[in-house]
């Protein structure tokens, strides 16, 4: 067999890439063996304000003006609504937290999302003393549900291989891979917190921050918007709710543990006061790094080699954009941006 592409890993990093040689009309296979589960447990939230500290994440609005297409393009693609709008709505702790919400909303950027009133809390399961702040022209990719449609709509074309990559087993023959038989220009690794497992890119700082959420049924909530405090609280249906989450940046395990759900229900209960049971707990670790930038590019003797990883906790944002960049920079040489690419390493 002889592709353009092979892609090792299938998360949204991994999706991305897919999607834009498709668009492009490249041959591809992608080697998936379930292993990196960051992607399925993510919370899916765009939200273009780093909500701690009251400033725009980084190159917001240029990652949305591709991401929203993308989704949308994928939504009439694979017949399937994964983008839900839904407001944020930002519990504040303070007189002092007000004043800063009211300083930060009059900012460029931030003053397309934020709105400078506050907003009285009128919900008697929370509890929010000092009212809320709230963001607009935010929402959901339901990330679980996009993966698992996308991965069978790969699979239904045959070419989707469910198995370990063995990175061993790469010969180069000139300008081509040679791989189990599988002969390739280019091999792009998308393979999340199976970085560390890459004898090609296992040097590059990744910092893997394992994260756990929770699901509750609570009848009594009745919200509508997605509550943020020092958790938040996300609304999905018949009166369930997604609760997270913790950062955890020594246990590389996947699996959930009892010490987090304490910590989610400890803050979970500072916020709302009603009946809920908790019906589902998972874990998965983010692939992330130092400087809160992805990694993106090629390596240093086999050109042939790439990566895209690194999204950390913004992939619904960044994906798209990120394999956007490399793709130009494999196809069309374009030089990737020094915020971005592993040559800042």
């Amino acid at each position: 067999m002889q592709v353009d592409y092979i892609i090792v890993g299938l998360g949204l990093a991994g999706l991305a890439f897919a999607e834009e040689l498709l668009q492009n009309q490249k041959s591809f296979i992608v080697f998936e063996n379930d292993s990196q589960r960051s992607s399925l447990v993510a919370a899916g939230v765009y939200n273009p304000i780093v909500l701690k500290r009251f400033n725009a994440v980084w190159n917001v609005q240029e990652q949305l003006k591709i991401a929203l297409p993308f989704y949308k393009t994928l939504e009439k693609k694979l017949h399937n609504k994964y983008d839900q709008k839904i407001d944020i709505h930002r519990i504040f702790a303070s007189v002092e937290e007000q004043n800063n919400w009211f300083a930060a909303s009059d900012k460029p950027v931030l003053s397309d999302y934020m709105h400078p009133k506050i907003i009285k809390n009128s919900n008697r399961a929370i509890n929010a003393p000092f009212g809320f702040g709230r963001l607009s022209r935010t929402g959901r990719i339901d990330t679980n549900k996009l993966l698992s449609d996308y991965r069978k709509y790969l699979s239904d074309k045959g070419i989707v291989k469910k198995e370990e990559f063995e990175h061993d087993q790469i010969q180069f023959e000139n300008d081509i891979i040679n791989y189990k038989g599988t002969k390739a220009t280019k091999i792009v690794f998308c393979e999340g917190f199976g970085l560390k497992k890459n004898p090609y890119f296992k040097d590059l700082p990744m910092e893997e921050a394992k994260g756990e959420l929770l699901t509750i049924h609570a009848p009594k909530l009745k919200l509508d918007v997605i509550m943020k405090a020092s958790i938040f609280i996300q609304p999905l249906e018949n009166d369930l709710y997604k609760i997270g989450a913790t950062f955890n940046w020594d246990d590389k395990t996947s699996k959930p543990t009892e010490g987090a759900k304490k910590e989610l229900l400890d803050k979970l209960d500072a916020i709302i006061n009603v009946d809920y049971k908790v019906v589902d707990h998972v874990a998965g670790i983010r692939p992330t790094t130092r400087d809160r930038r992805p990694l993106v590019g090629l390596h240093k003797k086999h050109t042939q080699l790439a990566i895209l990883n690194g999204l950390g906790t913004r992939g619904v944002i960044l994906a798209p954009s990120m394999a956007k960049s490399l793709y130009k920079c494999l196809e069309h040489q374009k030089q990737l941006s020094k915020e971005i690419s592993i040559g800042r390493f």
